[in-house]
C-alpha cells in the first residue's frame, strides 16, 4: 500500500534524526529551525532562548517528545578549528554541555558527511559546545562508525563537603563539581535509597530537593563566563568513590526533574574531576560508571592536569556508544491547539 510522504496540511515542518546513548535520547534537528543569530556560541544560546524557545517546546515536549527528551541544534561556530557548533535542548531550556550528545554527534558527524574525509581507525571531530571546544574521536573502519570518546573542557571540583538544608531531609553534605556544567553530588544512601534498586520517583524527589537547596543556599560562579555559573542538576551515587575495577553507579536528575538514562557524560567528567581532587583516582586510571536507570556504562579517565581560572582542573576522557533509533518529520498544523507542545506534570 502506497502512502504520501506527508498528508496535506497547513503549518511548519521540522525534520530530525533520533539517536540514543546508553538509553538517553538525542533528537538532532536537521531542518525547520530559522537561522540562529549571534557572534558567539553563548550569544546564539541566548538568542534561541529569547526568540526561538517555542520550537524547543515543539520538539522536546509532548505530543512529539516527552518530559525526558533531549535535543541538539547544530549551529555555526565562531572557532576556526571547530567542525560544528551545537546547542543542547531539554525540558526546561538549554544546557552548556552534554556528554551523551557529544558521543552521539561523533557518529552523526561522520555518517552524515559533516567530516569530509574520515580517517581510520579514528576520526577526530571538534565540537563547539556552549562550555567550550570538545574534541571527539569516532571509531571508523570500512565505512562504519563505532564507539566515541571525547576530551572535556577543563573540569574541576568547585566545592567539597558543603552543608545545605534540604527540605524534607534535614542537613545534607554535598560536593559540587564542574564537567562542562555544575552538578551537586551526594550518595543516595543519605536518603535511604539505592541508585540501582530504588523507585525512580524517590530518587527524583531527593535529587530535586538537593538541587533546590544548593541553588538557594550556595553562591555559584565560573571563572570563564557567568553563562556557565548555574547548577544543572544533582547526581546521586552509590557512594563508591574510591577507585575500583568494578563499575560505580549513579543517577543524574537535571533541569526540571529530568532523568538521564545514561551514566551522564558531563556528570562522569565532573565526578572524575571530583575523585581526582580528593586523591581517589590517578591520572590515566580508567573507571567505569554505570547508569542506575539502564545499567549502561561509560568510562572516564583524567588524562591531563590543567587550570580553569584559579581552579586546579583536569581534562577528562569519556567513552561510550551511541545508536540510531529513527528519523522523523514533525508538523505544526495551524488549527492544532496543542501544536506548541506541553509538559505533563
Amino acid at each position: 500500500m502506497a502512502f504520501p510522504k506527508l498528508p496535506p496540511h497547513c503549518g511548519s515542518v521540522l525534520s530530525v534524526v533520533d539517536m540514543h546513548t546508553g538509553g538517553e535520547p538525542l533528537r538532532i534537528i536537521l531542518s525547520g529551525f530559522p537561522e540562529v543569530q549571534g557572534d558567539t556560541i553563548l550569544a546564539k544560546r541566548r538568542y534561541v532562548r529569547e526568540h526561538l524557545d517555542h520550537l524547543r517546546k515543539v520538539l522536546m515536549l509532548e505530543p512529539r517528545g516527552h518530559n525526558d527528551m533531549y535535543g541538539a541544534l547544530l549551529v555555526k561556530s565562531e572557532l576556526a578549528e571547530a567542525d560544528l557548533g551545537v546547542l543542547f535542548l531539554h525540558n526546561e531550556g538549554y544546557s552548556t554541555m552534554c556528554g551523551h550528545a557529544v558521543i552521539a554527534l561523533g557518529r552523526f558527524a561522520v555518517d552524515y558527511g559533516l567530516v569530509k574525509e574520515p580517517s581510520s581507525p579514528e576520526t577526530q571531530i571538534n565540537i563547539h559546545c556552549p562550555c567550550g571546544l570538545v574534541k571527539a574521536f569516532t571509531q571508523y573502519a570500512d565505512g562504519k562508525t563505532g564507539a566515541v570518546r571525547f576530551h572535556s573542557v577543563p573540569a574541576f571540583a568547585f566545592a567539597t563537603d558543603v552543608s545545605v538544608s534540604v527540605e524534607g531531609y534535614g542537613t545534607v553534605t554535598v560536593d559540587i563539581s564542574y564537567g562542562g556544567a555544575l552538578y551537586a553530588f551526594v550518595s543516595a544512601e543519605k536518603f535511604g535509597s539505592d541508585v540501582n534498586k530504588s523507585k525512580t520517583r524517590d530518587l527524583v524527589d531527593a535529587a530535586t530537593a538537593v538541587s533546590e537547596a544548593v541553588k538557594s543556599q550556595v553562591k555559584l560562579y565560573h571563572p570563564v563566563s557567568e553563562d556557565l555559573a548555574f547548577l544543572y542538576g544533582t547526581i546521586l551515587t552509590d557512594g563508591k568513590d574510591a577507585f575500583s575495577e568494578e563499575p560505580t553507579a549513579n543517577m543524574c536528575v537535571f533541569a526540571d526533574a529530568q532523568v538521564d538514562r545514561s551514566p551522564t557524560g558531563s556528570g562522569v567528567t565532573a565526578r572524575v574531576a571530583l575523585q581526582y581532587h580528593k586523591g581517589l583516582i590517578r591520572l590515566n586510571q580508567t573507571r567505569s560508571f554505570q547508569s542506575g536507570a539502564t545499567g549502561s556504562v561509560f568510562t572516564g579517565t583524567a588524562i591531563e592536569e590543567t587550570t580553569c581560572g584559579d581552579f586546579k582542573a583536569v581534562v577528562v576522557e569519556v567513552k561510550g556508544h551511541a545508536h540510531y533509533s529513527g528519523v522523523a518529520t514533525f508538523t505544526q498544523e495551524s488549527d492544532d491547539p496543542l501544536s506548541g507542545g506541553f509538559l505533563l506534570r
